[in-house]
């Protein structure tokens, strides 16, 4: 395994493992892998080197139920916890982790939905409560200055890290912009952003990838395989494809068709290596010296192939062809991970909730 060169209280590996899969039913893999399958996965991940695991409390429920179960229950936004699946990745990966905690470097995230310092608090003591730690390794701020002013998260988390609860901070899909306002209102280093990065999602390298390598910060490229796109499993509009990948622009009948191209190319490189497409598209990432990635894994062997990427060292002459064969493939567009996913369940519920306070208030 290899891992980052940036000075952090532990090893951060350079691939690691994603859990948004952990108890989350859209992925569509069940109560076995949950409870069996995601704990050996881990405990195999440990095994081979990797450090790095990502998770999240809004992991481990449907994410477009998230307003009618608030409204239904009566929980307010400061309480978003207690909704049924709240963490259920957590708890899934503190559990696997059992005694090895330590060992790992845990990132997990949280929706400042209210920037109340108090509330930012009890979000962090919770998740490592689920974890089974008493201080996160780095604490994610998802989505930072969509919903609520970025200065008063970052007290909450400066509180936080004064108070040893956690490590590091860090910003999930923020632009150069915020990244810069986050680290102004923390003052001091946001250790990292997580952005989406592959062969078919490139945008980081206009300036987030400079940014990072010249400050010592890190990249950690979540969907690293575009969905799996790029493992070259799916090559027609019939192949089968769960929940998440049929509400995913790149799986258009029009997409796959203009994937084939690139996905040629990683074959070539592949065969070359005695590798897979998907291993060379990780290799691809990694190869930057400030990135991670982070790609979820459905058993214990594709956990073992993943990290074997990190193995991989990609000739100039391969890493162009692949850059090349990258730029050609333009996808048609479609909502992105985070407006679709997250941004937009929590506006419909901010929408509703002050529509339910305007009702009480009226009454």
């Amino acid at each position: 395994m290899r891992y980052l060169d940036v000075p952090a209280a532990k090893k951060i590996s350079k691939i690691g493992l994603g859990t948004h899969q952990f108890g989350s039913p859209e992925w569509g893999y069940g109560d076995w892998y949950a409870s069996k399958e995601a704990r050996a996965i881990v405990r195999r991940a440990l095994e081979l080197g990797i450090t790095l695991f990502d998770t999240a409390e809004i992991y481990g429920y449907r994410a477009h139920r998230f307003a009618r179960r608030a409204l239904r229950s009566g929980i307010a936004l400061s309480d978003t916890a207690k909704i049924e699946g709240f963490g259920r990745s957590e708890r899934i990966l503190g559990r696997a982790l059992g005694d090895d905690r330590e060992a790992a470097f845990v990132a997990t995230k949280f929706y400042p939905a209210v920037p109340a310092v108090p509330v930012v608090e009890r979000h962090a003591l919770a998740s490592a409560n689920r974890l089974g730690t008493h201080r996160l390794d780095l604490y994610q701020v998802h989505e930072p200055g969509r919903l609520i002013p970025g200065a008063a998260v970052m007290r909450g988390l400066c509180a936080l890290r004064q108070a040893g609860v956690i490590g590091e901070v860090g910003v999930s899909n923020a632009s150069l912009a915020r990244w810069h306002a986050a680290e102004k209102a923390l003052g001091s280093r946001v250790l990292s952003n997580q952005i989406g990065y592959s062969l078919v999602a490139r945008g980081a390298e206009r300036d987030l990838l400079p940014y990072a390598r010249a400050q010592n910060r890190v990249i950690i490229a979540y969907r690293p395989l575009g969905l799996g796109l790029l493992s070259g499993e799916y090559p027609t509009a019939s192949s089968r494809v769960n929940s998440i990948r049929a509400t995913a622009p790149l799986f258009l009948p029009e997409n796959l068709e203009r994937a084939t191209n690139l996905i040629a190319a990683l074959r070539e490189v592949a065969a070359a290596h005695s590798a897979t497409p998907a291993q060379v598209a990780l290799a691809w990432v990694i190869r930057h010296p400030a990135v991670a990635a982070i790609p979820g894994a459905s058993s214990v062997e594709q956990i073992e192939t993943n990290a074997a990427a990190a193995d991989i060292e990609l000739a100039n002459d391969e890493y162009a062809a692949l850059q090349a064969a990258s730029a050609e493939f333009r996808p048609l567009p479609g909502p992105s991970f985070p407006t679709r996913q997250i941004v937009r369940p929590v506006r419909s519920l901010a929408a509703r909730w002050r529509n339910h306070i305007r009702a009480r208030l009226q009454q």
